[in-house]
């Protein structure tokens, strides 16, 4: 690429980790402790860019008080390395309104703010609950298109008139509809951050603002050299790099269990703070699954990281 190549806007950084929670060991309460060490290893090794109690943060299973302690915690830590981003996704719209209030006062950077799950509004109330929610604080918004867990899919037409609002500002995009994401991108300034580990190159090739990563928890450092290699012009380099971290992100995203579940897991074997126990309903990785991730993970390619 040329001197002169204009990258499109990344509002939160380009390479952002959906960290996980660490519980403590009895996984009653937060570890704040290791919460700390866990955002400074990650910012260390590259992201530039936390969303805290998302999916992979385990946010339905957090208080809200927990979800206010984990922002104060990881600011403190990132001590302005880094954007701090808070998931705000309820079922109820002014809950989630609250939470944004809250996540203001504790200092967040910006919202995570997912479509309400369960109800399955229709497009009308699903603008609505959005609106509600940019308006309910200062904070930039990033709208979490997940359809597959919320079941109900942010349209294109809708995240077409939700772009108008001044602080509706990025997606965190997990809807597999590479069409519809183009068409938003086209119409639109929204940042388009893949919330899918395996499409970080194609969507910043396609004019994306970067990543959300769950496979960063582990890896943080290969994903902001895929970033890194195709911002500097060495497009089949990032490819290749791409492909080098596919069998760890295949382990962890692919193999049946929550990307909650399998991060925590290798963390855990590796020594690494975040690992430790999930939150009922979910349940640990069992032996068998985690010694496939950890073989995923020592594969030659994956282990230059």
């Amino acid at each position: 690429m040329s001197d002169d190549t204009v990258f499109p806007a990344s509002p939160f950084g380009r390479v952002l980790c959906a960290m996980v929670t660490p519980f403590t060991e009895d996984g009653g309460a937060v570890d704040l402790d290791a919460a700390q060490r866990l955002a400074d290893r990650l910012v260390t090794e590259g992201c530039e860019g936390l969303v805290l109690s998302g999916t992979t943060g385990e946010s339905p299973t957090t208080s809200d008080a927990e979800k206010t302690s984990l922002v104060r915690a990881v600011r403190e830590a990132v001590a302005g390395r880094a954007h701090v981003l808070t998931g705000i996704g309820t079922a109820d719209t002014a809950h989630s309104a609250e939470l944004a209030r809250a996540a203001e006062r504790a200092g967040a950077d910006g919202l995570l703010a997912v479509t309400p799950y369960y109800s399955r509004p229709p497009q009308e109330a699903v603008e609505a609950h959005f609106r509600t929610l940019a308006d309910a604080s200062g904070l930039p918004v990033m709208l979490y298109d997940i359809p597959g867990r919320t079941g109900t899919r942010i349209e294109p037409a809708t995240m077409i008139a939700l772009a108008a609002h001044p602080r509706v500002v990025a997606v965190k995009d997990c809807a597999y509809d590479l069409l519809g994401t183009q068409k938003v991108m086209a119409a639109t300034d929204l940042a388009y951050y893949t919330g899918c580990d395996e499409y970080v190159l194609a969507l910043r090739a396609l004019g994306g603002a970067g990543c959300v990563s769950t496979v960063a928890n582990v890896v943080p450092a290969a994903f902001r050299a895929i970033v890194d290699a195709f911002d500097a012009g060495d497009t089949a380099g990032a490819a290749r790099l791409q492909r080098e971290v596919l069998p760890l992100t295949d382990a962890m995203m692919n193999a049946g269990l929550p990307g909650s579940v399998t991060a925590k897991a290798l963390l855990g074997a590796l020594g690494l703070p975040g690992g430790g126990p999930v939150r009922a309903p979910l349940l640990p990785a069992g032996r068998e699954a985690a010694g496939g991730l950890l073989a995923a993970y020592r594969t030659p390619l994956v282990t230059a990281w």
